[in-house]
């Protein structure tokens, strides 16, 4: 069988969750007998290659790769449709020649991909990683910090996020700081203005239709798969109250690390807690630092892997809040590293304020016997079981993060002892394996 997956982005340049789920995916399709191409992305604003399209491999998979910077996003609309890409998706498509398409994230190819399938008959599935498909900024996280339950039906919730993203970047006028301070306010001035004569066709009007036809325009088109993957039941349900009516498949990633039992610790060394993933504000890694800075002195060691190019500001943040203690940043590593590194680690903290879906670093800490601490959100409350694996803490409150690290850094032989109770069978191949089935169903329907 031949598949296509789509991804925004993909390594060795890119290698956060999605991107593993892909490679995954990828490896262990072609490990089974089947060919598994990559179609991926270079995103507007990163170094650009010498053509629009562009071939090469990674560990033996062939990866076509769209340069973006030949395609600039000039308005909304541009990050979730672009027509200009139909004919280069369909020229990809007819050189592949797949068996089934597997849109693993949509985002950089936008949805005229689904379009171009369908007109060549091609099936399609997706693996939902997050919120994308009804969601502006993919994390089910309102204007104002709390969980959002999807789009309103005037869309004003949507342009509040917006105009809260763009009051953050230069060039930093009045009214985008005003914007940004009163986002809901500025949010329905906008979906008013664009009713009046003299503002219907401008940019703002353009602006808001963009955004309050996202949901509609994307649920549209997602019509078009043959179904759909979720890791989470969570995940799978926010679909479906969205709108979302194809089929949904609910399997779990699976991850391939070393499985050897955590080495024991002797009970006066420090309790070591570390953070690895992507440093920026959703991940709620300053929350930790200064949840981490309450804690007594010597008690503790805090670890944390990540780089620092996606928010410099932020991370300067963190070492400046962290100076005195004893918080160490490594930067980020090789994927193959993953198990030593939550080797030296007595616990996993995951201290998200977004809905994370499933995160494989979640999994490859309990995989490898690391019991995690992690923010009740729903993606990742579905594994774990409070003082067996991990501890939970309500999301975004510091004082709860530090009861806990409290509670490990007083008893720490207690809590190492979790270590023996932590684990998580299920490897990439297994996934694979279920997916294979879905890809087989979707085929012979």
């Amino acid at each position: 069988m031949r598949i296509a997956l789509f991804v925004h982005c993909f390594f060795p340049d890119h290698f956060y969750g999605t991107e593993t789920y892909t490679l995954d995916l990828a490896r262990n399709l072609r490990a089974l007998g089947h060919e598994a191409t990559v179609v991926t992305t270079v995103f507007q604003g990163e170094p650009g290659k010498d053509r629009i399209l562009t071939n090469y491999e990674y560990d033996g998979i062939p990866v076509y790769c769209i340069d973006k910077n030949y395609l600039p996003d000039t308005k909304v609309m541009d990050t979730y449709y672009r027509p200009e890409m139909y004919s280069l998706h369909r020229d990809i498509l007819e050189a592949i020649k797949p068996d089934i398409v597997h849109v693993t994230h949509l985002i950089s190819h936008t949805a005229v991909l689904l379009e171009a399938a369908e007109d060549l008959a091609l099936p399609i599935i997706a693996s939902c990683t997050d919120f994308y498909g009804f969601c502006f900024n993919n994390k089910l996280e309102a204007a104002d910090g709390s969980l959002c339950k999807g789009p309103n039906v005037d869309g004003t919730n949507c342009l509040a996020c917006l105009l809260k993203a763009v009051a953050q970047y230069p060039p930093d006028t009045y009214m985008r700081r005003m914007a940004g301070r009163y986002p809901y306010l500025s949010a329905y001035v906008m979906n008013k203005l664009r009713r009046i004569p003299g503002f219907r066709g401008g940019k703002i009007a353009g602006t808001v239709f963009d955004i309050v036809q996202r949901p509609n325009l994307l649920m549209h088109f997602y019509s078009k798969y043959s179904g759909i993957i979720a890791a989470t039941k969570f995940l799978g349900d926010m679909y479906i109250a969205n709108g979302l009516k194809v089929p949904v498949h609910y399997i779990q990633f699976g991850v391939d690390i070393s499985r050897l039992p955590k080495r024991r610790r002797e009970k006066h060394v420090p309790i070591k807690f570390g953070f690895i993933g992507q440093i920026a504000a959703h991940k709620g890694t300053l929350h930790l630092v200064e949840a981490f800075c309450r804690l007594p002195k010597g008690s503790s060691e805090l670890h944390i892997y990540g780089s620092a190019d996606i928010a410099p500001g932020y991370y300067a943040k963190l070492k400046e809040r962290s100076e005195g203690r004893m918080v160490f940043f490594h930067g980020s590593f090789p994927k193959e590293k993953m198990a030593e590194v939550l080797s030296d680690m007595d616990f996993l903290c995951i201290p998200s304020i977004w809905c994370e879906n499933s995160p494989l670093v979640l999994l490859n800490a309990l995989a490898s016997h690391t019991p995690v601490i992690i923010s009740d959100v729903a993606g990742m409350t579905e594994f774990v079981e409070e003082g067996k694996n991990g501890y939970i803490f309500l999301k975004g409150d510091i004082n709860d993060l530090e009861r806990v690290l409290k509670l490990i850094v007083e008893d720490p032989e207690r809590a190492r002892a979790l270590a023996e109770t932590t684990e998580y069978s299920r490897t990439a191949k297994m996934m694979t394996e279920e997916v294979l089935q879905v890809y087989d169903a979707v085929k012979s329907s």
